[in-house]
């Protein structure tokens, strides 16, 4: 069955995916001459640098959420469908989503990463990822609710494990979201739930490498420890998580944490789509392509963000997975189809590196630029700054300032809901 598209003259680029990656291509290639669909899931573009605040109380979903619509309502040779696809024929060139098969003059595949577990169902099954905004939204009930339960609870060590958090990876948004929690102890949790002494819980951060922010300077990493050492987060760095059960984390050291809420941020694995043919596929399911983005032995197929794998001189080993990368890609791409269109020849890409930071708690951030690196207070205002600008949408921009602006002043939001399915049990 063929889905209903809008019949046209025009070149058809079909989109999979609206992260960071796909949406800056799209925004881009609509002002060619293309017909331009876009496919997923979802019906808006998720702004993930934020999930950790959304997770913590801190925003509301709707203030890092944007509609696919509203971005493109001014754009008539954009056609989105809200779809999953299940597959890619690539030697037809069609894709096959719930909606039916849509022909593909060009296909993109902006798919992205999902959380990596590593093989252990266990964990897989007990733990709580943070790759979207509904699983944020799980933390942040699963939080809740265990202190609603703490307070019912008389057997000191059940409460202790209703109170305790586990953080499994030492990267941006562990160090972020145990950073976070930590304020939260401090600040809010023991106003919410007076009866709990909240001096007894602990928030433990788990890394398995020597240090944490691998991917920022060792100066960066060792001042994020110290921020995290002053906030009082347990920090364990060369510590692997063996299995956890729900109750108890297994390390491989033998020793045990009593824990009712585990939020593994340790890896991801880039999602997988079948008809993408195996031997371009590396570890973490990476698609091979070239420099220009197009797929390994394809030339109508190409792969940007997460999901794909490039190599160039400074980057041997591939180009690290963050939004920078697939938004530079997505726009590159769309300029090289616009070339094609014009019939010229496209230019090969190269990542241009502006930078990485990580916020680990008021006044205290960790900045690299190129150029020079930052810690403390004036990190912490360029990452407020950068993320500010990276939202889609003026009235999320400001919705987030006042939200920010407020809680600093009254170290409170209240945003301490407990939304979940009414039809599911808690």
């Amino acid at each position: 069955m063929k889905a209903n598209i809008p019949k046209t003259n025009q070149k058809r680029v079909v989109i999979i995916g609206g992260g960071f990656g796909g949406l800056k291509f799209a925004r881009k290639l609509a002002k060619y001459d293309f017909q331009v669909v876009l496919l997923d899931k979802i019906n808006y573009h998720q702004f993930q640098p934020l999930f950790y605040q959304v997770a913590t109380a801190g925003l509301e979903p709707s203030a890092i959420s944007f509609p696919f619509r509203k971005v493109f309502q001014k754009e008539e040779n954009v056609v989105i469908r809200l779809t999953e696809v299940s597959s890619v024929n690539t030697k037809e060139s069609f894709v096959v989503s719930d909606v039916g098969e849509i022909p593909y003059d060009y296909l993109v595949v902006s798919i992205g990463a999902d959380t990596n577990f590593f093989g252990n169902e266990k964990i897989k099954s007990n733990s709580l990822p943070m790759k979207s905004i509904s699983e944020a939204l799980s933390i942040r009930n699963r939080i809740l609710q265990n202190y609603e339960e703490a307070l019912s609870v008389e057997d000191a060590e059940k409460q202790q494990a209703l109170m305790n958090i586990v953080v499994v990876g030492g990267g941006p948004t562990g160090v972020e979201v145990a950073g976070t929690l930590a304020e939260m102890k401090k600040n809010i949790l023991p106003k919410d739930f007076p009866e709990l002494k909240f001096e007894r819980m602990q928030i433990y951060l788990l890394e398995a490498s020597p240090r944490l922010l691998s991917g920022l300077s060792q100066k960066s990493s060792d001042k994020s420890k110290e921020y995290l050492d002053k906030l009082g987060v347990n920090v364990r760095r060369d510590t692997r998580v063996k299995d956890y059960d729900g109750d108890k984390v297994s390390l491989e050291d033998g020793s045990l944490i009593h824990a009712r809420t585990l939020i593994w941020a340790a890896g991801v694995i880039g999602n997988k789509l079948e008809g993408i043919p195996e031997d371009v596929l590396i570890r973490g399911n990476r698609i091979k392509v070239d420099r220009f983005n197009r797929m390994e032995g394809s030339a109508n197929v190409f792969a940007i963000g997460d999901v794909c794998f490039m190599t160039e001189e400074k980057f041997p080993n591939g180009h690290p997975q963050v939004a920078q990368v697939a938004m530079q890609q997505g726009e590159n791409l769309a300029h090289n189809l616009g070339r094609i269109l014009k019939g010229g020849e496209m230019k090969c890409f190269s990542y241009k590196d502006l930078g990485s930071m990580a916020t680990v708690g008021r006044n205290l951030a960790v900045v690299d630029f190129p150029f020079m690196k930052v810690q403390g207070f004036f990190a912490w205002l360029i990452w407020m700054f950068v993320h500010l600008m990276s939202i889609v949408g003026a009235k999320n921009r400001i919705l987030i300032f006042i939200n920010w602006a407020w809680n600093y002043i009254t170290y409170d939001q209240s945003l301490r809901l407990i939304i979940r399915d009414p039809k599911k049990k808690k």
